[in-house]
């Protein structure tokens, strides 16, 4: 759901800009909370595979198509602030590299997108994880609601936006039930796509699921028919003779398979327009949309310029902006965490002076 140049009027894109701006800043202190040595490479792949996947447009309805927001996602995996600034990344490389997304409008996109995506299905999540027994299937039926819920939550938020700044006279009526509509069938293979991932890095590495940390009783495995205390997940120190478990592994696969996803099997995603476009198709939101200043972009609309060849020019395309934005992910989040340490070291230079 990348909104364009166009669709939001100067003022309401302006404030979502800086609405956004201030989620961002907060998000940034509040990362240092959630990363350490070991998470801040994963934050970076966590956007790096949001990315891959978001080129995997699915089909929902007859000509419309859908593809993962990754809001839950990233949520659930690293944490909410983390998960913002991961979205700001992803919607920052798409639109300034691959016209994907308005830049007049980014600020509408981190809001509504990552923001808003961010909120709804974490907070549902843990909800419904206090609520309900604390197994790998209830935290993995939990992804699947607030992936789900989050979707049309973010529909919602849009069409709010376009009530106070859209560009064309269109009865919001129409539009709120057109978009959420779509969106819902949408969040079903966001939840779908949200509760494979959780549920699989939970089955190999509950300790690096942010979402299930910090609740009261351990969470349970079933291994061989039998329940078992999954690992503690703590972000505190361990002590030196129990040095942390790597995360080398889980760094390795997930970066082949995004690579995987985004040079290879996007070539077979759907080349119906995604939700927003059909809406605003079918509707007339798009009577006023303009083009995008990254039109000429040599990786403009996921293609290597000059490729002929359509399966090399996606794949590639993708591989560079899997890789780019892991680099630039990677690189984000190691200065928070770097920033994190500071205050501890100039603390402890100034005990010992």
């Amino acid at each position: 759901m990348h909104v364009p140049d166009g669709f939001i009027d100067a003022p309401v894109s302006v404030a979502a800009g800086a609405f956004a701006a201030g989620a961002v800043a907060v998000s940034l202190r509040g990362a240092r909370r959630e990363l350490d040595e070991r998470t801040a490479p994963l934050a970076g792949l966590v956007a790096a595979f949001i990315f891959a996947v978001q080129m995997l447009n699915f089909p929902v309805a007859a000509g419309t198509s859908g593809h993962l927001m990754g809001g839950a996602l990233a949520a659930i995996l690293v944490g909410p602030y983390t998960a913002v600034l991961c979205l700001a990344v992803v919607l920052l490389m798409q639109g300034i590299f691959f016209a994907d997304g308005g830049l007049t409008a980014l600020g509408v996109n981190i809001t509504v997108m990552g923001v808003v995506t961010v909120l709804v299905a974490y907070g549902l999540f843990r909800l419904l994880t206090g609520l309900l027994p604390r197994t790998r299937r209830s935290a993995t039926a939990s992804a699947f609601v607030a992936a789900l819920v989050s979707v049309p939550a973010s529909a919602a938020a849009f069409t709010l936006l376009y009530r106070v700044g859209g560009t064309t006279d269109i009865p919001i009526g129409k539009v709120f039930t057109a978009m959420v509509g779509v969106h819902v069938l949408i969040g079903i293979g966001e939840a779908v796509i949200t509760a494979l991932t959780v549920g699989a890095v939970l089955a190999v590495r509950p300790d690096l699921v942010h979402g299930v940390q910090g609740l009261t009783a351990p969470l349970k495995l079933r291994i061989d028919g039998e329940l078992v205390d999954a690992p503690a997940a703590t972000r505190e120190p361990e002590p030196a003779s129990a040095p942390a478990r790597s995360t080398r592994g889980v760094w390795i696969t997930g970066l082949v398979s995004a690579l995987f996803l985004a040079g290879f099997v996007s070539f077979y995603a759907s080349a119906s327009p995604d939700g927003l476009e059909r809406v605003a198709a079918d509707q007339g939101i798009d009577e006023k949309a303009e083009e995008h200043g990254a039109a000429d972009s040599p990786l403009a609309d996921y293609g290597v310029g000059d490729i002929a060849d359509a399966r090399l020019s996606g794949g590639l395309a993708g591989v560079i902006g899997v890789s780019a934005t892991v680099v630039v992910g990677t690189g984000v989040f190691w200065v928070v965490r770097r920033r994190k340490e500071a205050p501890i070291e100039a603390s402890r230079e100034h005990e010992n002076a």
